[in-house]
């Protein structure tokens, strides 16, 4: 009786061993994107259980590493090189603000995202300045978190429309009055003005939709623009103001009274 050939092709060299398949076209693999690894750092051991429960539900998040206080996440940073750290204000030693700026000069590509609670840490707003890239309550929603994690994470940055309410509360007794024109009357309004006359007329309105807090996708929807050209306006924006990310956008029209409560 005649015997079924095998149809596996074999190497000539060795006829027991069959040949390896022929290389798939890389561009063919669906590659899944490796997931966003995150390192909290707060000083209540609950507060960071509570946060790693919600944040390793979602399938593209993982969590790399804790920390008590900011000496710890400093260190830690340097060896994790997570890619977004959750940075509590108020901690023993090294706070979150001095912890935040450490790591965002040794370790630009890591983004941090500072967690604050208003009634207590009114300075948190330091954070941004020190290099945050995102500014969250810490009764956000997880939504909230899970959307400002991702929003930093491809390389936005998130300051929600109730904290920009809330930052314009803590810096509006600083804002110059407004003279009978309404126009702004600091000690150098000239300069002031003078700061975004660089822009268009389109580019304007999008630096103060920013500085109310919008997302792309809102900016989008009030302007009536696609995404990527809200993108393309916010980037020329940053080059032409010489700041380094939207969370810049917001601090120079509230510390120059360029946006108003």
């Amino acid at each position: 009786m005649t015997g079924l050939r095998d149809p596996t092709p074999r190497d000539p060299a060795n006829e027991h061993a069959p040949l390896d398949p022929a290389p798939r076209d890389p561009a063919t693999v669906d590659l899944e994107p490796a997931p966003t690894r995150i390192m909290l750092v707060d000083d209540q051991s609950l507060l960071r259980m509570g946060f790693r429960m919600v944040l390793e539900a979602e399938d593209d998040f993982t969590v790399v590493a804790e920390a008590g206080d900011g000496a710890t996440a400093v260190r830690l940073a340097a060896s994790m090189l997570p890619d977004v750290i959750l940075m509590d204000v108020r901690m023993p030693g090294v706070d979150g603000i001095e912890a935040t700026r450490l790591i965002t000069a040794a370790h630009p590509q890591i983004r941090v995202i500072i967690l604050t609670t208003f009634d207590l840490d009114e300075y948190a707003f330091g954070g941004l300045k020190a290099g945050a890239r995102g500014f969250l309550l810490k009764d956000a929603q997880p939504s909230e978190l899970t959307a400002a994690i991702r929003a930093v994470a491809s390389g936005e940055a998130s300051v929600s429309p109730r904290v920009t309410r809330r930052m314009l509360e803590l810096f509006g007794s600083r804002l110059p009055a407004e003279g009978a024109d309404g126009a702004a009357t600091g000690e150098d309004p000239a300069a002031d003005a003078a700061r975004i006359d660089v822009l268009t007329d389109r580019e304007r309105e999008v630096f103060f939709a920013i500085a109310e807090g919008l997302s792309n996708t809102e900016l989008a929807e009030r302007f009536f623009l696609s995404e990527s050209t809200v993108k393309t306006h916010v980037g020329r924006i940053l080059q032409k103001l010489g700041l380094r990310d939207r969370v810049h956008i917001v601090i120079l029209a509230y510390e120059q009274g360029l946006a108003r409560p």
